[in-house]
């Protein structure tokens, strides 16, 4: 079995190649990647990095300003839509894919369930989006099976809460968007006002909430101290099992859950078990939570496989690289979640976050490769890859809706010069990916790594001459005849290190001491002995911004 990697893409903007956008523009100016872009050459080139899984983002039909009104689908409010071409996390239609990736809109669903088959033929599993705590305030389905009824179609909308509504309503109010002003199509009318998506109380939400959004009600009366209704079961549980059953159908592996820190654990407890009971393929689950205090709760309760680290691994690991604290706080936090480190999802990027490269990390993509083995190396955990990562994309673009953050905006057509030129083979700078499909293989492939236990070294590695703690950070990881160890330098100096081996570390791996192992530089491919022993410091030289991963034959 090897480790689960995960590789995210928005297909928005993986196959768009124009080389001339426009910040601010319309698809029909820069251009939009399609379905049928991500071919089975393109997935083969995931696949060689050593991802499992594709994680495609925004392909569920979600507001934009472009108009698909000829092809039936209901157009929607501009003062209602971020970006031109709109948040993949509005969600307009639960049953029907986005029609800007489809070369014959009317044949959308078609070629992504094509997509599908493409990925499975060559054994990459498919997780999409699960957006379940809100929806787009345009939400409309007109490609719903029959029999199922639209969110708030039979909500008596003239009382605050009623356990059986769909939405949470604030009556006698009129909602007002924050973006009427600039609007000069403000014919948008939401009376009662419904709740916004972040829990926003007010008929007239700010530019910063989520205000294209509305709440989803799962029986939780949050007018009144949140008591909660959850007999009988539902409607909302009832409509959401149904879309999750839809997209199983069509093929689909898994789901990243969206925010399912503001949906009720009862809630993921009961649709989770539901979903695995009555499906005979394994189907994964993926927790976006923010709060560590509910980690267990989520996993034990609601029944997630795994759960984002933001919060621990990732902020740690940033604020590293950006030297604004010591290596020697990973262990910190590998022991903060102790039991439950193996069933996180470690990352370095996704669509939320700062790319890597930016100005507003580490500015070079060679700099965050400590901080890449260090997550997909320190246990067991899958690990999510977001797309031109490994080809040092920087994400400094001013695409529009997005301006230059350091991120790849999910709001605007744009098209991602690394990935476009990667696509048309006009890529030039291959060392960064070389590099980034040598360090997952190693990961996806020694079975130290995916099954393997871990020893940090860093308790014994205390800061001297030898070794700067501060900068450096080691660990051991092994399993059946084999350990591999790992150090990694996050600084901009190089270092000649002499590495303690404590009597711990032979006890914990049942190894012999006081012996000589064959050793190999799994990048460097060099052979070697090495006396390993308590007596014996592991001498090595560690280059800025370096690292040494060495397989131990036991």
């Amino acid at each position: 079995m090897n480790k689960v990697i995960i590789y995210q893409l928005i297909p928005r903007l993986f196959g768009n190649t124009n080389t001339s956008c426009i910040p601010n523009s319309s698809i029909d100016i820069n251009g939009c990647g399609k379905l049928d872009d991500i071919t089975t050459d393109v997935l083969l080139k995931i696949k060689e990095l050593g991802c499992s899984h594709i994680w495609f983002t925004g392909v569920i039909e979600h507001a934009t300003q472009t108009d698909y009104s000829n092809y039936g689908i209901k157009a929607n409010n501009k003062s209602i839509v971020k970006g031109i071409a709109g948040s993949p996390y509005a969600i307009t239609d639960y049953y029907d894919i986005v029609p800007a990736l489809a070369n014959d809109i009317e044949k959308r669903v078609t070629e992504f369930k094509d997509l599908i088959k493409r990925c499975h033929n060559i054994d990459i599993k498919v997780i999409i989006d699960f957006v379940p705590n809100h929806v787009s305030r345009d939400y409309c389905s007109d490609a719903k099976p029959n029999g199922i009824k639209d969110f708030g179609q039979d909500d008596d909308s003239t009382i605050q809460f009623k356990p059986s509504n769909n939405f949470y309503y604030i009556t006698n109010k009129e909602f007002i968007s924050p973006d009427h002003i600039n609007s000069n199509e403000w014919s948008y009318k939401e009376f009662p006002a419904k709740v916004t998506g972040n829990d926003c109380l007010s008929n007239s939400p700010s530019i910063y909430d989520w205000y294209e959004t509305v709440k989803l009600n799962y029986g939780i009366d949050i007018f009144n101290n949140n008591q909660r209704y959850f007999n009988p079961i539902p409607d909302t549980w009832l409509k959401m099992n149904d879309i999750c059953k839809f997209w199983i159908s069509m093929g689909v592996d898994g789901f990243r859950c969206d925010m399912a820190e503001m949906v009720p654990i009862e809630f993921w407890n009961w649709l989770i078990c539901d979903i695995k009971k009555s499906n005979p393929k394994e189907i994964i689950f993926i927790a976006e939570i923010y709060k560590k205090e509910l980690y267990r709760d989520y996993l034990y309760n609601g029944k997630f496989d795994l759960l984002y680290d933001k919060v621990g691994l990732y902020d740690t690991l940033k604020e590293i690289v950006i030297n604004e604290s010591g290596a020697h706080l990973i262990t910190q936090q590998w022991q903060s979640i102790g039991d439950i480190e193996d069933r996180m999802l470690n990352f370095l990027e996704n669509h939320d976050e700062v790319r890597v490269a930016s100005d507003f990390f580490a500015k070079n993509p060679i700099k965050a490769l400590p901080a890449l083995i260090t997550a997909i190396m320190l246990n067991k955990a899958p690990y999510m890859l977001y797309f031109g990562q490994e080809l040092g994309e920087r994400g400094m673009d001013c695409e529009g809706y997005s301006k230059v953050d350091g991120r790849t905006s999910i709001f605007d057509y744009w098209s991602v010069k690394t990935v476009r030129e990667w696509i048309t083979s006009e890529y030039k700078e291959t060392q960064i990916r070389e590099l980034y499909r040598k360090i997952l293989n190693i990961a996806s492939s020694h079975e130290s790594i995916v099954k393997g236990d871990k020893f940090d070294l860093q308790y014994v590695n205390p800061f001297s001459t030898d070794y700067d703690n501060s900068r450096l950070y080691t660990f051991a990881r092994k399993y059946n005849n084999e350990m591999i160890l790992i150090v990694v330098n996050f600084s901009n100096l190089s270092f000649d290190i002499k590495l303690n081996i404590p009597y711990h570390l032979f006890e914990y791996f049942n190894i012999a001491p006081n012996k000589i192992y064959k050793t190999l530089d799994l990048i460097e491919q060099i052979e070697d002995e090495v006396f390993l022993s308590t007596n014996n410091k592991i001498e090595l030289t560690i280059g800025e911004f370096g690292y040494k991963i060495i397989k131990f034959s036991l």
